[in-house]
C-alpha cells in the first residue's frame, strides 16, 4: 500500500510539472484558431510599420515622420522591440506572423501564471484561475506590443511575490527581466510601482532583527530595477515616454482602452469583482495590509482604465496564492521521487511532445487558413480613390490612421495620442462626433485639408454633407470621402506647404 501511494505521488509530481505547458499549449491553439479576432486594431498597422523602419535603418525613431500635422516633432517608441518582432514576423509570414507571436505571448503568460500558482495551490484551481484570467483579458488580446510584454509582467510579479512569501529579497539576476520589459512595452512602469508594496509584504513578516537589512536590500533592488528600465536605446527618456500617455487628461476617456469600466451591462469583470468580494466574505479570507493594498490598487487601475483589466486578472491571483494555499492545504509530493532521473526525462519528453504537437497543429492550420485584418479598419477602396486623385492632406478618422501609415500616406491623426496631445485629439473627436460641429470647418481650413476620410456611420460625414465648399465623392459601409468643391482638391505632391499650417 505504501509503495503504491509513493508511486502515485511521484506520478502526480511529474504530471504537475507538465500542467503549465499543457495550459500554455491549450491557450496557444485557442487563440491561433481565433487569430482573425486578434487583427482588429488599426494600431497594429503602424506598430508593424515602425518595426520595419527600425529593421531597415538599424536605428530607433526620435521624431515623427508619419503625420503632416506633427512632422519632425519629438517622439520615441517605447515598444520598439515588440514592433521589430511584429515586423519581422509579418515580413516572413504575412498576417499569420503577428497572430502566431501574439498567441505565443498569451501561451507563455498562461504557462508562467499556472507555474507560480501551482507552487501554492492545487493544479485544478490554478488552471481554473488561468481560464478566468484569459476570459477577463479577451477584449484586449490583440496583435499589439502589450501582449508580448504580458508574460514578462506575470513572471516579474510572480518572482517578487515568491520572494516576499519566503521573507527574502529578490535576486539581482531578475533585473534583466525588467530591461526586457522596458524594451517591449511602456507598461514596465507598473512593475516598478509594485516593488514598494511587495517589499512591505516581505518586511512585515520577517523577523524583527532582520527587517531593516531586508528592507534596504529591497530598496537597492528597486534602484537596480529603475536603472535596468533605462537599458534601452532611449536611456532615461524611456521613463518619460512611458508616462506621457497618463498626462492626456480628458482624452483618456475618449479612447476605448483608456476608458473607465462600464457596468451598464453585466460583464465578466463585474462578475469577477463580485465573486472576489463574495469569496472573501464567505471564506473569511484574512490578508495582510500590503496584500490588501495590492488588490485595491489593481482593482482601482482596472476600474479606471479597461486596458488594466488583464493586469487585475493575472496579478490578483498571484497576490492571493499563498493565503489561498494556507486556506486549502495540499499534500506535498515526494521530492526524492520527483527528482529522480526517470521523472525528469519523462517531463522533458512530455514537454517536447507538447511543443511538437503545437508546431504541427500550426502548420496544418496555416495550410488551409489565411489570416486577414478586419475590414472595418481598412478602407481599401476609399484610399485607392484618394491615391488616384493624388490628394495630399487627408483629414482621416482616428481608427484609419494606422492603415494610412501602412500605405505610406501622411496622416492627420493616428493612435499615437501622446504625440498629438490632449487638446488636438479632443478637438478632433468633438468635431467629428458632432459634439462641437463648429470645430470641423475650422480644423479643415486651419490644416488646409484637401479631402476627408471618415467612418461611414459617424456624424462627421453628415456634417460635411451640409458644409458649403465640400462634396461627397465616395461612400461604402466602411468609409466616406469628401473633397473640396472649390477646385483646390488634389494639391500636387511637390507643392510647398506653408510652415504656419504645420501644427
Amino acid at each position: 500500500m505504501s509503495l503504491s501511494l509513493a508511486n502515485s505521488i511521484a506520478v502526480q509530481s511529474r504530471a504537475r510539472a507538465l500542467v503549465p505547458l499543457c495550459v500554455g499549449a491549450g491557450a496557444y491553439l485557442f487563440f491561433l484558431y481565433l487569430g482573425d479576432t486578434l487583427l482588429q486594431d488599426s494600431d497594429s498597422f503602424w506598430q508593424i510599420k515602425i518595426g520595419q523602419w527600425i529593421l531597415d535603418h538599424g536605428a530607433v525613431p526620435y521624431n515623427d515622420f508619419y503625420s503632416f500635422t506633427r512632422t519632425g516633432e519629438a517622439w520615441i517608441s517605447t515598444s520598439w522591440l515588440s514592433q521589430v518582432l511584429f515586423a519581422f514576423s509579418s515580413a516572413h509570414w504575412g498576417w499569420a506572423g503577428p497572430v502566431i507571436i501574439t498567441a505565443v505571448g498569451v501561451a507563455l503568460t498562461a504557462a508562467i501564471f499556472v507555474h507560480f500558482l501551482d507552487a501554492q495551490i492545487e493544479a485544478p484551481r490554478a488552471v481554473l484561475f488561468a481560464m478566468l484570467a484569459l476570459l477577463l483579458s479577451m477584449h484586449h488580446v490583440l496583435a499589439r506590443p502589450h501582449i508580448l510584454a504580458l508574460p514578462v509582467m506575470v513572471g516579474w510579479v510572480g518572482l517578487l511575490m515568491a520572494a516576499a512569501d519566503r521573507k527574502s529579497a529578490p535576486s539581482w539576476t531578475w533585473l534583466p527581466l525588467m530591461a526586457l520589459w522596458a524594451n517591449l512595452h511602456g507598461g514596465f512602469v507598473l512593475g516598478l510601482a509594485l516593488i514598494g508594496p511587495i517589499s512591505l509584504e516581505a518586511v512585515e513578516h520577517a523577523e524583527k532583527g532582520r527587517r531593516l537589512a531586508l528592507f534596504m536590500r529591497w530598496v537597492l533592488f528597486g534602484i537596480g530595477a529603475l536603472i535596468a528600465s533605462c537599458c534601452t536605446p532611449y536611456g532615461w527618456r524611456t521613463l518619460q515616454g512611458a508616462t506621457n500617455i497618463l498626462s492626456l487628461g480628458e482624452l483618456l476617456s475618449l479612447i476605448f482602452e483608456w476608458m473607465p469600466a462600464n457596468f451598464a451591462t453585466f460583464t465578466s469583470f463585474e462578475g469577477a469583482l463580485l465573486g472576489l468580494i463574495a469569496f472573501g466574505y464567505y471564506r473569511g479570507l484574512v490578508l495582510s495590509a500590503p496584500r490588501i493594498f495590492l488588490i485595491l490598487f489593481l482593482t482601482w487601475s482596472a476600474l479606471t482604465h479597461v486596458r488594466s483589466i488583464e493586469a487585475f486578472a493575472f496579478l490578483v491571483p498571484l497576490v492571493l496564492a499563498k493565503p489561498l494555499g494556507q486556506m486549502f492545504p495540499r499534500r506535498a509530493p515526494d521530492a526524492a521521487d520527483a527528482d529522480r532521473w526517470p521523472a525528469r526525462h519523462v517531463t522533458a519528453l512530455g514537454a517536447l511532445m507538447i511543443v511538437a504537437a503545437g508546431w504541427t497543429s500550426t502548420s496544418l492550420y496555416l495550410a488551409h487558413h489565411r489570416f486577414t485584418f478586419t475590414m472595418t479598419q481598412t478602407p481599401v477602396a476609399a484610399v485607392d480613390l484618394l491615391e488616384q486623385r493624388k490628394v495630399r492632406r487627408i483629414f482621416n478618422a482616428y481608427q484609419f490612421g494606422g492603415y494610412l501609415i501602412s500605405r505610406d500616406i501622411p496622416v492627420f491623426v493616428d493612435g499615437r495620442a501622446e504625440l498629438y496631445g490632449e487638446k488636438f485629439v479632443v478637438d478632433f473627436f468633438k468635431a467629428t462626433e458632432g459634439k462641437k460641429p463648429e470645430l470641423l470647418p475650422r480644423l479643415l481650413d486651419e490644416y488646409r485639408i484637401d479631402a476627408t476620410l471618415l467612418v461611414a456611420d459617424a456624424p462627421g460625414p453628415q456634417i460635411l454633407d451640409q458644409l458649403k465648399g465640400w462634396k461627397r465623392i465616395y461612400a461604402d459601409d466602411i468609409a466616406v470621402v469628401h473633397v473640396r468643391d472649390d477646385g483646390q482638391a488634389g494639391v500636387a505632391p511637390g507643392a510647398e506647404i506653408p510652415k504656419d499650417a504645420r501644427k
